[in-house]
């Protein structure tokens, strides 16, 4: 294990060709799958695989080295997801009819740039104080330490890795079952259902988070899908195709997507203010004692501070900032051509950058990159930027709705890049690696990733078409956010959004932030931290069940430690390292790191064919029940292994 007080070789020459190489790769294969299915793969965990793999072959690698390669490896596909989720929709609003190569890789590169920077006085904030789970960032740690001395806790990972990984080639390439488990039924005029993924990846998030949390994205999605949905369908006619209604899981997944999804837009806007207020102290206390350390000199204070302690200064973070800012503000006038608006979206984009990119960190925090809605946060910009630009420019303007996207976009960058980099600030923390290396490296893999996603978009556009159905692409790629974005942006300047959902969102946040409130000044143990409602009634249902049921895993195995004496005083599981070294919690990163290998692998012969069915080996999927008893088994396997607490070192 890396002792936190011992200085190893981390940027080196392999370790950085690694980084760029992986960065690139995994950047073109998520911005494939996020067009075609509307979700990217954390890459952090695959990228630290593939690392020790490769750099196992030379005689002399380590630890921190592998942290460093999956640090700039996780770059790219991050960015990827900041970049898919907004700038398509300008071809989908006719503004542009390709990708503009230096627009695209300006905004992309910055954005990402900024997104590091804006977090890098967060670190303190969130992991050293807050002590946030950060779920992918401690299973990214667990995985390096475990592959670094061997020993029986590898074989967890293998096991788990090798059955995460069938249970996803299974769904995903041979097609045997669907993946995804949709019960919807017509009561009355009303709608009654049920959703789950039948991802193990997704039980595994759970199970690492905790029951606390768990329970908080499980009744954030409730709300919605158990009770706003519903009401919507009692007070509306159903809708009816070719004289037929349509089915009732079909008219509840077009009722969130249009309507009740915004209730989690709400919740968000006041939830990631509301997480600002409260990490102030702690973030300005970050920005104060980093501007004291120049104060007293730069080069002998920056050396006193413990190299597990040593961020990129802040003075550099300041400069680097303004640079920035200079390009992304030419090409907000390249847009718009006026100086006035211009300079407005430039401020616009500052502020929402840093709020939101807090806001992903937090959200990243609470249930891991994977699941962090970044498409929430992008859409709360939009639609202030458009509500501000629709005042500054009018209705009329054509160029308005893309220029909100253009704001839209680098926050998207920001925010995704923001939630990934405290993922892998957080595993370095684990690891003892040094924090400003981490950050530069992160700089390294998002401008590698920029100078090659506009091509790789390009071709997907010409091979696929991309959200509008034409003569020459009938069956385009989706790219739902992107979509949503357009609608968002035409809606405000349409003067058609429905805004009464979103403030009833917001209201929603209000009471959950009273009665966590309530429950902090009882001490109370079970909290309710609104981000993490929020982030629940935002997502699909069928996100949140699984993670419900990995938090109902770690509560059962705490339950059963706890009647065996195996508890601490305080009430955790007794662990070395922060409480997060188990057997639970190696067999949960193994399934996460086998189903997102091969969610990023599939995506090379899906886009070699065009084919999404290339590997298909029956005509139609069975259905769901073989991937609920393989679920089911999975769980069954998780709960076993994480009770049996062996010694891994």
């Amino acid at each position: 294990m890396t002792n936190r007080n011992n200085s190893l070789p981390e940027i080196t020459i392999k370790a950085v060709i690694l980084g760029i190489l992986l960065s690139i790769i995994l950047a073109g294969a998520n911005a494939y799958l996020g067009l075609f299915a509307g979700m990217t793969v954390s890459a952090s965990i695959p990228a630290a695989v593939i690392s020790m793999a490769i750099l196992r072959l030379f005689r002399k690698s380590n630890i921190l080295e592998n942290n460093i390669v999956q640090t700039a490896a996780s770059a790219g596909e991050s960015l990827a997801a900041g970049v898919i989720f907004t700038l398509p929709a300008l071809i989908v609003m006719h503004y542009w009819f390709t990708f503009d190569y230096w627009q695209t890789t300006i905004i992309a590169g910055l954005g990402g740039i900024i997104g590091v920077l804006f977090t890098i006085p967060l670190r303190r904030a969130l992991i050293v104080e807050e002590k946030l789970k950060f779920p992918e960032g401690v299973a990214t740690a667990e995985v390096l330490r475990v592959g670094e001395r061997g020993g029986s806790g590898i074989k967890y990972i293998a096991q788990a890795g090798l059955l995460g990984a069938f249970f996803k080639f299974g769904e995903t390439g041979l097609r045997l079952w669907t993946g995804v488990l949709e019960i919807g039924v017509r009561v009355g005029p009303s709608i009654a259902y049920f959703g789950s993924n039948l991802s193990p990846a997704l039980v595994s998030v759970g199970y690492i988070v905790g029951i606390n949390i768990a329970i908080l994205v499980f009744l954030g999605g409730a709300i919605n899908w158990l009770v706003a949905i519903p009401i919507y369908a009692a007070s509306h006619p159903w809708p009816v195709t070719d004289g037929v209604p349509i089915h009732a899981v079909e008219w509840a997944s077009q009722i969130w997507s249009s309507k009740t999804r915004f209730l989690g837009v709400g919740a968000m806007v006041i939830g990631g203010l509301w997480a600002l207020i409260n990490l102030r102290s702690s973030i300005l206390t970050g920005i104060r004692a980093s501007l004291q350390t120049y104060r007293k000199g730069v080069v002998s204070s920056f050396h006193d501070v413990p190299r597990v302690e040593r961020d990129t200064p802040i003075k550099w973070v300041g400069i680097a900032l303004v640079i920035s800012l200079l390009p992304i503000f030419g090409v907000y006038y390249y847009v718009i051509q006026s100086l006035v608006p211009s300079l407005l979206m430039a401020v616009i984009m500052l502020i929402a950058g840093f709020l939101f990119s807090a806001v992903a960190a937090y959200m990243a925090g609470l249930v891991g990159s994977s699941n962090n809605p970044i498409s929430g946060v992008t859409i709360a910009t939009i639609l202030f930027s458009s509500l501000l630009l629709l005042a500054l420019l009018g209705a009329d303007n054509p160029v308005g709705p893309a220029a909100a996207i253009f704001i839209g976009a680098v926050v998207a960058c920001a925010a995704a890049i923001g939630g990934d980099n405290l993922q892998d600030l957080k595993a370095g923390y684990i690891l003892g690696a040094t924090p400003w290396k981490q950050q530069v490296m992160q700089m390294v893999g998002v401008i590698s990733a920029a100078f090659v996603l506009s091509p790789v978009l390009v071709l997907i556009e010409k091979a696929y078409g991309i959200g509008i159905p034409t003569a020459e692409h009938p069956n385009p790629l989706a790219a739902p956010q992107a979509t949503l974005m357009a609608s968002v942006a035409q809606g405000v300047f349409d003067r058609n959004l429905p805004w009464n959902i979103i403030f009833i969102g917001m209201v929603i946040a209000v009471i959950i932030i009273i009665i966590d409130k309530r429950q902090e000044k009882r001490q109370a143990t079970f909290r309710l931290p609104v981000l993490a409602v929020a982030v629940g009634i935002y997502l699909p249902f069928e996100l949140s069940v699984p993670i419900f049921l990995g938090g109902l895993v770690a509560w059962g195995v705490k339950f059963s430690a706890k009647r065996k004496n195996k508890l601490s005083p305080d009430g955790s599981l007794k662990d070395d390292d922060e409480g997060i070294s188990n057997n639970g919690l190696l067999f949960a990163s193994g399934l996460i790191t086998g189903e997102a290998l091969v969610g990023i692998l599939m995506a090379i012969p899906i886009v070699i064919s065009g084919d999404a069915n290339v590997l298909a080996i029956i005509q139609e999927p069975l259905g769901t029940w073989p991937g609920v008893i393989l679920l089911a088994v999975v769980i069954y396997l998780l709960y076993n292994v994480a009770k049996r607490r062996e010694n891994n070192a």
